[in-house]
């Protein structure tokens, strides 16, 4: 029996490379699902996104229909996800969300609104899951936001020297910065203490974001 979710909201950013390593993704989900906090899934594009890179290189499409791709991407991840995982459940609104977390589920956010203009999201590669995870943060007044990377970051370290290094994208510290909420980045080298950064996104555990 699934027991509503009443904690603190939690927004975790799942890497698409997650997608070519199960193992690593049973591990994350299974911390995710049995978290007490009311987690928001934000998935990366992963090979669906890769397979929009190639089109584009070879056709030469512009950024902006390249953009709208590459959100639909994430929206074929969360469904893969949803339907790999029968603790979570798509997710495109608020009510959606605030829905799945009173069903005891993990809702994994769909991009639709973003699809359709909403969300003053900027269009073009420099703004991928990142950036959208902290858009919805912000949004959502998140307690926290993690993002579970296949690389691991330095103990601290902040958004712009991250983007610098390639860990976030490039218009990442410009949505951080409205974030009052910590933010961690989570390696492989951290992911045994994923549950206890979802618990307590304040807890020393992966990359410490600064502004």
């Amino acid at each position: 029996m699934s027991w509503p979710r009443t904690g603190q909201i939690v927004v975790v950013k799942i890497g698409g490379s997650l997608a070519a390593d199960r193992s690593r993704l049973d591990q994350v989900i299974d911390a995710l699902a049995t978290a007490s906090s009311r987690v928001v899934i934000v998935p990366g594009g992963g090979p669906f996104a890769d397979a929009v890179r190639t089109a584009q290189g070879a056709l030469g499409f512009s950024d902006r229909l390249a953009h709208g791709q590459a959100l639909g991407a994430m929206s074929l991840f969360a469904e893969v996800l949803a339907d790999l995982y029968r603790s979570l459940v798509m997710a495109s609104t608020r009510g959606d969300v605030e829905a799945a977390h009173a069903a005891g589920k993990v809702p994994v956010f769909r991009m639709d609104r973003l699809m359709s203009g909403g969300g003053g999201i900027p269009e073009g590669w420099h703004v991928t899951s990142d950036s959208i995870a902290a858009w919805l943060a912000f949004e959502l007044s998140a307690a926290g936001l993690v993002l579970v990377k296949s690389a691991d970051g330095p103990h601290l370290a902040g958004a712009a020297a991250l983007a610098a290094d390639g860990l976030v994208d490039e218009a990442f510290p410009t949505f951080a910065s409205r974030l009052t909420c910590p933010v961690r980045l989570v390696g492989p080298g951290a992911l045994s203490r994923l549950a206890d950064v979802v618990a307590s996104p304040a807890a020393r555990v992966g990359t410490s974001v600064t502004g």
